[in-house]
């Protein structure tokens, strides 16, 4: 019913059915029936959606915005102009599917420029979770022309069919990402260009447009013989093509080089009288003017631009960004470290200071956000290796351990009982502010009660977020109950919270269903 870690919130209606069921489990007692909670507007999750004729979509582009502001940092716009190509998209194929199919509608397949981890792929991978269709990725500079030498594009195809788990009709509504897209632009200007991205690029217009693909490759053999096997064992034939037409294809690329392009067009369009007052000065600020003849220019078809209708401009990322990336983002890295010491009973808590000297390595190796994999690689390379040895149980990560790693894991391990306590305490308000980013609920631990979950996991040798997370387990449904029906969304957790949770949490979602009268006869007396 809950996750032990705060790897992100669930998604909206994975939330209504846990929260019916810890109702369900906790409430149906006399005091009267099961409240109702509304279920419309949530599309089916993935895992039921078996049946394609049941797809439901009923995403506004404020909801995707939404969601993927949890994973990506800034890339505003970006993530406007995605949600409502999504929006747009989604809604046609749910009325396709139901038989209401508009003939004018034109396929908003999109294009996806800027430099190398912005959150490009990133972007597309969480959308396509929270819509519930299968996701290809593939990158463009494995195609070859004729698929003897590299991949056959309709290879991906292919694949939506196998992560769909052979329902060709859910594969035919699902998204195909291309990265490196502006590796296969065939430009006459540059020397020793394969001959074969201009024959890619055809290939995939077909792709884009609307045409059958063969559901078995004509070269698998292995997959041949299951379909015999299949029709065999199963009396029925599988569909033996996968239409294209409503599967959203969506590409990107870095382009090196187009801003360029786009800033000697816009030079030469601003002479004299017509010069812009304030020019363009970042490379993000020129590519937001590219234009179709741009992207001919550096190397495309123009049959095959005019396909990705929808262009959209990430920007690079400062080092604000990256940190923001660290602390904010569910998806961030320090995540996946946490997990990593835990595996050896290690809890590690990460410094303010220390996310910031973090994000300033890796604004330095001017990769984006993948710098900060390779900066966190390097800087608890030996203590990843020497601490699960050792009888050290927590530490921080601080600027100086960024700074000079190898000393302060001496310093660790001279004293290593030095400050449990006081990274013990601070875990439990890492608890509390992960809380409330996650479900939006503030948790206020009184001292006390503070040092009585740290005392009891010092006692036992636990992990202070297990102990939280197993105490609290179903503290985000309860209080999701006493916020919809009096508003409060503030807590005090004292000892008896501590003590007794789920009776303190049942009080207080009891006593937010009084009627005003009777709530101010009894007023509720903790929160």
């Amino acid at each position: 019913m809950h996750n032990s870690n705060f790897d992100g919130p669930p998604s909206p209606e994975e939330f209504q059915r846990q929260l019916s069921e810890f109702v369900r489990h906790h409430f149906q007692t006399a005091r009267g029936p099961t409240p109702a909670f509304e279920t419309s507007g949530a599309p089916e999750s993935k895992e039921t959606q078996a049946q394609p004729e049941h797809f439901a979509f009923d995403y506004k582009p404020r909801d995707i915005k939404a969601h993927l502001d949890r994973f990506v940092i800034k890339q505003a716009e970006a993530k406007k102009v995605l949600s409502v190509a999504l929006c747009d998209h989604y809604h046609h194929v749910r009325l396709a599917l139901e038989g209401r199919e508009s003939p004018n509608y034109a396929k908003q397949n999109v294009i996806l420029i800027g430099p190398t981890g912005v959150g490009k792929t990133f972007l597309i991978r969480r959308a396509a979770d929270l819509i519930g269709v299968p996701f290809v990725k593939a990158d463009a500079t494995k195609f070859s022309e004729t698929g003897y030498v590299g991949g056959d594009v309709e290879d991906m195809v292919r694949d939506l069919v196998r992560l769909a788990d052979g329902d060709v009709t859910r594969a035919q509504y699902g998204i195909i990402y291309i990265d490196e897209i502006d590796k296969i632009a065939a430009a006459n200007n540059v020397s020793g260009r394969d001959v074969s991205g201009r024959g890619v690029q055809t290939n995939l217009l077909k792709l884009m447009e609307e045409t059958e693909v063969p559901a078995r490759s004509p070269n698998d053999i292995a997959g041949q013989i299951q379909a015999m096997m299949d029709f065999t064992q199963r009396g029925r034939k599988a569909p033996s093509t996968i239409n294209t037409k409503h599967i959203l294809f969506i590409v990107s690329g870095a382009f090196g080089g187009l801003e360029k392009i786009i800033h000697q067009r816009l030079r030469e369009a601003t002479i004299g009288f017509a010069a812009r007052e304030q020019p363009l000065e970042t490379a993000d600020e020129i590519l937001a003017h590219s234009q179709t003849r741009d992207f001919i220019e550096f190397g495309f078809e123009p049959e095959f631009i005019g396909r990705l209708p929808v262009r959209v401009v990430c920007h690079s990322l400062n080092v604000d960004d990256l940190f923001l990336i660290l602390k904010n983002s569910e998806g961030s890295i320090i995540r996946q470290y946490e997990q990593d010491f835990a595996a050896y009973n290690i809890e590690v808590l990460f410094s303010d200071d220390g996310l910031r000297k973090i994000a300033e390595r890796a604004g330095d190796e001017r990769t984006g956000a993948r710098g900060l994999m390779t900066v966190c690689e390097r800087v608890f390379r030996d203590i990843k290796f020497e601490l699960p040895s050792t009888k050290v149980k927590r530490f921080v990560v601080t600027r100086e351990l960024v700074e000079d790693p190898v000393a302060e894991l001496q310093k660790i391990l001279a004293d290593p009982r030095q400050e449990e306590r006081i990274v013990a305490r601070q875990l439990v308000d890492e608890f509390a502010r992960r809380f409330q980013e996650c479900h939006g609920m503030i948790l206020k631990f009184t001292d006390a009660a503070a040092d009585m979950l740290v005392n009891e996991a010092l006692d036992k040798g636990q992990s202070v977020r297990d102990l939280c997370a197993k105490r609290f387990k179903d503290f985000q449904f309860g209080l999701k109950l006493v916020a919809q029906n009096s508003g409060q969304k503030e807590f005090v957790i004292d000892t008896d919270a501590v003590q007794a949770p789920d009776k303190i949490l049942s009080d207080w979602v009891v006593a937010s269903y009084r009627t005003p009268e009777q709530a101010a006869a009894q007023p509720i007396q903790n929160p």
